[in-house]
């Protein structure tokens, strides 16, 4: 792992890993790939457009400058941003399953790149791959009545799965003190954030000028 990541041991005796050039350039080249991929596979048929691209892009663009703008932040990693889980869910519910969880995967990547924090091989792809890449979840709805709230609230709950996944097998020593079990303090401490972002962007989401506007943009990302 030399290659890719450098190993630290923290003040407490713990370990986690930086990565290195290399590492983030094999991650920028996997998270366009897929990015890319994502664009080539849509809706079971095979085929590639420029706009699939370029709306993929703008909303992982979007997503990611919304990760920055935190209402609130855990002490302990995990933060209720303003809707930066929605616009990569809208991937999905514009250009179904596959490309939904192909960007959420690239996207995962991407918050790699920008905020790693790794202390194992399998935590880092718990944490970023598949949590993200739950995301795309939301492509389950993608032709369905009310989609983007279905296919958001299926996708947050994937990503939920992945990060009390993480918080029991990972982080359950940090449960030691708080009176809860490891199980019940993950739920309690990744629901408390993606929770209230969940019923913040819900509550956005029920404006009627919101949900047009949206609507449109979809018609706008998925017209020939």
């Amino acid at each position: 792992m030399s290659l890719f990541a450098t190993k630290l041991v923290d003040d407490y005796g713990g370990t986690t890993y930086n990565l290195t050039g290399l590492g983030y350039g094999a991650l920028v080249a996997l998270m366009l790939l897929l990015l890319i991929l994502a664009c080539y596979i849509t809706g079971g048929k095979t085929k590639f457009k420029t706009k699939h691209l370029v709306f993929s892009a703008v909303a992982m663009a979007l997503a990611m400058i919304t990760s920055f703008l935190k209402l609130f932040e855990a002490p302990m990693g995990g933060s209720v941003t303003l809707f930066s889980m929605l616009f990569i869910c809208c991937i999905g519910y514009w250009y179904g399953l596959r490309t939904g969880i192909m960007t959420g995967v690239a996207y995962g990547l991407l918050q790699l790149i920008s905020d790693p924090y790794i202390i194992s091989l399998p935590q880092m792809i718990t944490d970023y791959v598949l949590a993200f890449g739950a995301l795309g979840l939301s492509g389950i709805f993608c032709n369905k009545k009310n989609g983007l709230v279905k296919g958001y609230i299926v996708g947050v709950l994937g990503r939920y799965l992945f990060a009390f996944l993480s918080g029991l097998i990972f982080f359950g020593m940090y449960a030691e003190g708080s009176g809860m079990s490891a199980p019940v303090y993950s739920l309690a401490y990744n629901g408390s954030y993606l929770g209230c972002e969940t019923a913040i962007t819900l509550i956005v989401l029920a404006i009627p000028a919101v949900n047009r506007a949206f609507a449109k943009v979809k018609e706008m990302a998925v017209a020939d």
